[in-house]
């Protein structure tokens, strides 16, 4: 296929630890549960209320994986504190 080169930027690796993630993420959540709220009833009549519930479900999941994400960045940084002094 003939001969190519390849070149590897410097580049270091970003630093993500998820906290930003998982909120836009619960947020969007939140937006939809309250979006759908005026449609409570038409959603009933259908037999999509779930939809309602999966949104709530996704909020307090969010809210959990927030916190998560949060004391995982605070270990790192704190075990980072530690190996650099």
């Amino acid at each position: 296929m003939g001969n190519r080169t390849y070149l590897i930027a410097p580049v270091e690796p970003l630093d993500v630890d998820g906290v930003r993630t998982v909120q836009v993420g619960t947020g969007l959540f939140l937006l939809a549960f309250i979006g759908l709220l005026p449609f409570y009833g038409r959603l009933e009549e259908d037999g999509h209320t779930w939809l309602l519930w999966m949104c709530l479900t996704g909020v307090g999941l969010g809210l959990l994986g927030s916190e998560y994400c949060k004391r995982r960045r605070q270990v790192r940084a704190e075990r980072e504190r530690d190996t650099d002094g």
